[in-house]
Formats: C-alpha cells, structure tokens, sequence
C-alpha cells in the first residue's frame, strides 16, 4: 500500500495509511502512515468498539493536515480486550509440565507447533484452505527456524528486508498459527480468552519475551523500536512483566 500511495500522490491524489508491519512501513516510506498496536487482520482493533474505532479513523485523517511526508506516526493506544464470550476456554492440547531448564524453549517451541498442527490443519479447511500465516515464510516451521535462530545469535535476515521485519514477521507468523488452531476447537470463544492462554501458557509467549529482550539491547536501528512497541502488546506487558 505505500508503494500506491506514492504512485497515488504522483497523480494529485493525497493518501494515507495504516500500517500493521512498522518496520516495513518505515522502509517505504509512504506519504502519510499511522501505525497501530493491533493484531494482524484487525487495522482499527477490536471489532464492534466502534467509539474507539473513530479514534483510530481520525488520528489517521489527521495526517492530512500536515504540511509535507513522509509521515509515520504511532498510535498511543492499544486496542480494547474483546468482551468474553459464551463457553468456556480449555486448549485443545495439554501444555502442562513443559520444563523449560530440562528440553529448552526452542525444543518446547517446535513441539507446541506439532501439537497445534491438526488443529491447524483443520481451521484452514474450514477456510477453504486459506490462513494468514504466511507473511515470513511458506510454512509456520520456516518462522520458528528463523526465531530460533535469532535466539541462538546466528540469524540472518532474508536479503531486502532488514532485521526487524525478519524477526516481527516470524513471531507474527507463529502467533497467528497458535491463535487460528486454537480457535477451531469446539466452543464460542473470545480472542480475549484466546489471547491469554497464549501469552500466559505456551512456549512461544517465553520465545516472543525472549525475542524483545534481545531487541531492546540490540544497536540495530529496526530492532530496537520494534522491541518496545511490536512484538508485545502494553497490555500484556502490564499485565505479566515484574
């Protein structure tokens, strides 16, 4: 979309955008972007919040005022948790008494993948063969090789795109995977629900907290921002940090 909106403003027509990949945003430097905290596939958050969904729709028609770009602007709020639904939660697999000191977190990681991966496999069936995990590699196995390999100090981002795309599209990627599985089991349930078993109860979580660590004390101008602003939600970080 940044490539269009340059195309765009060449013919007369101003343009603005809202990003959900800060980093990739950032290299294209688009005439105008906002960019939001919010998972993958919800640009204004939280469906039916629609007071908080015009805050986001006007602080992007605010770029307009500005004089000249590019602009990326961040957005300073998080979107609201999703009002729990009907049903209760319970993960489709068991987790419990995954020892990270005895098999190590990419261990645990690569394991949850292959207990997640029927049903996986069924939510994209029940799509049509569609998912949105798919934005690192062809593959949730390539996003974990490249995590981990960033955890062991041995990764090398993909050539055109620096480090912090490589590593926040690869955590998307795993994310994405983990909430689509768990969605297709039995039951209504609320991405609030679904978002907290995540970060409070999986081995990708530990990854997505080590990932930022890293990124925080890298020098690397894409690590570091997308250490405090892309990988973990404020929310979350409230909510679970010391």
């Amino acid at each position: 979309m940044g490539a269009l909106g340059h195309y765009l403003e060449r013919e007369g027509i101003p343009t603005a955008q809202i990003s959900l990949i800060r980093e990739q945003t950032a290299a294209i430097r688009p005439p105008r972007a906002l960019w939001v905290p919010f998972m993958l596939g919800r640009p204004f958050g939280t469906p039916g919040e629609a007071g908080f969904q015009r805050r986001v729709l006007l602080a992007l028609l605010s770029l307009f005022e500005r004089p000249h770009g590019p602009l990326l602007e961040d957005f300073p709020e998080d979107a609201p948790a999703d009002q729990a639904g009907p049903g209760s939660f319970a993960c489709p697999v068991s987790f419990a008494g995954s020892d990270l000191q005895d098999r190590g977190l990419a261990d645990l990681l690569r394991d949850e993948i292959r207990q997640l991966s029927s049903w996986y496999e069924l939510a994209r069936r029940r799509r049509g063969g569609r998912s949105t995990v798919g934005v690192f590699g062809d593959t949730v196995d390539a996003a974990v090789a490249y995590l981990t390999s960033f955890l062991d100090g041995q990764a090398s981002p993909p050539a055109g795109i620096s480090a912090g795309t490589a590593i926040k599209r690869a955590c998307d990627d795993i994310r994405t995977y983990y909430f689509e599985a768990v969605a297709a089991q039995p039951g209504n349930l609320s991405s609030a629900a679904i978002e907290q078993w995540f970060w409070r109860d999986t081995a990708a979580a530990r990854a997505l907290f080590a990932v930022r660590d890293l990124c925080l004390a890298s020098d690397d101008p894409s690590l570091k921002p997308l250490g405090k602003l892309g990988l973990i939600p404020r929310a979350v970080l409230e909510r679970l940090q010391p």
